[in-house]
């Protein structure tokens, strides 16, 4: 996967697609986000450079609840892959 602002802005598609709200902030996020799921909302840490908020965004994915009947096509095959390559 490249680490690119293309590759950043598919990353972000996924959960913005179904129905989550993404945020860049400030904060102390030992990880890097954090996930308000009542609200469906994930904020990431603003500071990350391009290959963080991607390696974060790739940890983050599986563990949010999505229904990739929600998702656009291409956005669907990616979501497919992320989850394979952290199972």
């Amino acid at each position: 996967m490249k680490y690119n602002q293309t590759t950043l802005d598919k990353l972000e598609a996924i959960p913005e697609q179904a129905g989550y709200v993404l945020r860049y902030e400030r904060g102390t996020f030992q990880s890097g986000y954090c996930i308000l799921e009542s609200k469906k909302v994930v904020v990431l840490n603003k500071f990350l450079p391009i290959e963080g908020r991607i390696n974060t965004l790739i940890d983050l994915i599986p563990q949010l609840s999505i229904d990739p009947g929600l998702l656009s096509e291409p956005s669907a095959k990616l979501f497919d892959e992320i989850i394979l390559m952290r199972a």
